[in-house]
């Protein structure tokens, strides 16, 4: 599936014909990005293991497993930067390993958004029974199809590269999931699913977002909690608007390029880079950690190293 993985490699083939000091300047800003979007995310992962309650309700264990892809994809990728970067060739095999993992991770984020899409829907529509419907068991076995869904997706890509003969195990080109596509029929497929997967998900989401519209008018239904499920399956289908931009990126950067010289791509691809495949990685964890009244606080402990400055108190010790 072409996303991320592919863009770290694209920058890194333009720099191979700069110097150091240049690879430096357009390399640092990136790896910095991506440290900074690591720590918010760490942080995250320890709020949502810092009380019981997180680890109890459904849609808290949804979003760790969002919050663990997103991550996961966002290291693979910067290591795959990093190796290109420092033009690193690795073997088919090893490549294979890298990318299969970078596409797992990076399927796994939009099936979840459909889940906890529909955890909203069924809390609104049906909250009578919804806590028999999401429990933690039936979560869990969720998220297990998640992932077997998204590896299966694997398995098949990688039955598909068995009909190509490997003359040579040593990569001519850097590791990207694109140079692993290597027959008509890989790259058709994985296009093809790749415009399922969204497909699907975006219909998921978006009947979610009308059947809470609908709930909202019933005089039965809770108008605050249906007010703020419609806000929480919108900004759904945002984050996966945010998630299927990393899949033009590609075409993007490909058409850029034939009418603007070499530095200029350089400084457009690091600028899509960070925008638009590792800041959406980390909007889950910000969003979240914002908007939840229960995250909010600890999520702030953790980000500011648990030192809290109240702004006034200090005031009134200097009015005193």
């Amino acid at each position: 599936m072409s996303n991320a993985t592919s863009s770290q490699t694209n920058i890194a083939d333009g720099l191979q014909y700069r110097g150091l000091v240049e690879l430096f300047l357009f390399s640092a800003p990136i790896i910095l990005s991506c440290c900074v979007f690591l720590c918010i995310n760490a942080s995250m992962f320890f709020t949502l293991r810092s009380k019981l309650v997180f680890c109890e309700t459904s849609r808290y264990v949804l979003l760790f497993n969002l919050l663990f892809a997103d991550t996961a994809q966002m290291a693979l990728s910067q290591a795959l930067y990093i190796l290109s970067a420092c033009r690193v060739m690795l073997t088919y095999p090893v490549c294979g390993v890298l990318t299969m993992l970078c596409t797992v991770t990076n399927d796994v984020s939009p099936l979840t958004l459909v889940l906890m899409s529909l955890e909203r829907y069924v809390a609104v529509c049906y909250p009578l029974r919804h806590a028999t419907i999401i429990t933690i068991r039936n979560t869990e076995v969720a998220i297990v199809v998640v992932w077997a869904v998204t590896s299966l997706n694997v398995l098949i890509q990688v039955l598909l590269l068995l009909d190509f003969l490997f003359e040579n195990l040593q990569m001519k080109e850097f590791c990207s999931i694109e140079n692993m596509l290597l027959s008509p029929v890989s790259n058709n497929y994985d296009q093809v699913y790749t415009c399922c997967l969204f497909v699907s998900a975006g219909v998921a989401v978006t009947s979610s977002y009308i059947g809470v519209m609908v709930a909202a008018r019933s005089a039965s239904t809770d108008k605050a909690s249906a007010r703020k499920a419609r806000n929480t399956l919108l900004l759904h289908l945002v984050q996966l608007c945010l998630s299927l931009s990393s899949t033009i990126y590609s075409p993007l950067v490909f058409s850029i390029t034939k009418v603007v010289d070499r530095i200029t791509i350089l400084r457009i691809q690091s600028i899509l880079y960070v925008c638009v495949i590792l800041l959406p990685r980390c909007l889950s964890a910000l969003i979240y950690g914002i908007r939840d009244q229960n995250i909010r606080p600890i999520l702030i402990g953790h980000l500011c190293c648990r030192y809290k400055l109240s702004v006034v108190t200090v005031t009134k010790v200097n009015v005193v």
